[in-house]
């Protein structure tokens, strides 16, 4: 699905939906008071969100594992694996496996660390550490209390916040800021805090700044004319990317979020691209879906994680490590 205009704003549609938000509050709090927390033999950190996607969190998990593992931790990520058909657990295998089976999330996981798949987080969780893991990075799954984590961060993105503040349908708020931030170790924030989400951090939480940057060289396509296309929660910001590398953007198309693209889809396109003189161009998470017969003829931009203060990225992984070790 696309995130509705006005979960940014408190209209009346926010507040037509405010008693269906009512109830999805009132039982999402009973499920998590109810639920028994499993204990995995092994650490778990979280890296979650309070809103309906497109806050950056996959990012910011890879960037987190990739630092583990490099520091010698036997790095293994569980992912709920949303958009697959596998309910798992399931070790994720990118050349066997495709989106429509595990999720396109899981195969960007499956390039730093061993991946795991799970409808069941607590099975996903026991499979990953009898399968070598030493260390658990949970990519989503900070409203899931059926796994004890031994770390939780948040990820906000900073121009967006937490949307009109209402709880879903009426907004874009799996739970109350104030529920969701209380169980929060360390908040970061993806971009300037445009939404001023920094003030409502809880004493005590650490809070962290980053920006998502494409590559130095820019994928080999800064300063090219393009047509750009996503499916993602919020494709303005893979736009605003391109436009950063001195993309000119001839044509854009923004599909629901998870959106499983169709070959007329793709080789119409191609032929807009083909039209204009451009190159096609999409995010990694979008390519993992792409029929494979087209995957040659689109260009991918990759992005990563730059922290705004190093240091405090260090103290974050020195605190990680040592409610870990």
């Amino acid at each position: 699905m696309r995130t509705p205009e006005f979960w940014r704003r408190d209209g009346l549609p926010a507040r037509a939906l405010a008693p269906a938000a009512w109830v999805y509050g009132a039982v999402a709090a009973v499920r998590r008071r109810t639920a028994r927390a499993a204990r995995p033999p092994v650490p778990v950190v979280c890296v979650g969100n309070l809103v309906a996607g497109g806050a950056g969190k996959t990012p910011v998990a890879l960037a987190l594992g990739a630092k583990l593992a490099a520091g010698g931790h036997r790095v293994h990520f569980l992912s709920r694996g949303y958009g697959g058909r596998e309910t798992g657990p399931l070790l994720v295998d990118p050349a066997r496996h495709a989106a429509d089976a595990v999720g396109d999330e899981p195969l960007l996981l499956a390039r730093v660390a061993p991946t795991w798949v799970s409808a069941d987080r607590a099975a996903g969780a026991a499979a990953a550490a009898e399968g070598g893991a030493g260390l658990i990075v949970m990519d989503d799954g900070h409203q899931n209390a059926t796994v004890a984590k031994a770390y939780s961060i948040v990820v906000v993105d900073g121009a967006y916040g937490f949307g009109n503040g209402r709880l879903l349908p009426a907004g874009p708020l799996r739970e109350t800021v104030a529920t969701g931030l209380a169980r929060a170790d360390a908040v970061v924030t993806i971009g300037p805090d445009e939404a001023g989400t920094g003030a409502l951090l809880p004493s005590g939480v650490r809070a962290l700044g980053g920006r998502l940057v494409p590559p130095p060289d820019g994928a080999g396509i800064a300063g090219k004319a393009v047509v750009a296309f996503a499916g993602i929660a919020r494709p303005e910001k893979f736009f605003a990317s391109l436009r950063t590398l001195g993309c000119r953007i001839e044509h854009a198309r923004a599909f629901a979020d998870h959106h499983r693209f169709r070959a007329s889809e793709i080789a119409a396109l191609l032929e807009t691209a083909r039209k204009l003189d451009a190159v096609v161009v999409t995010t990694a998470k979008d390519a993992v879906r792409l029929p494979p017969a087209a995957r040659a003829d689109v260009q991918v931009l990759d992005i990563a994680v730059a922290w705004d203060d190093e240091e405090a990225a260090e103290a974050l992984m020195e605190e990680i490590e040592e409610r870990t070790g």
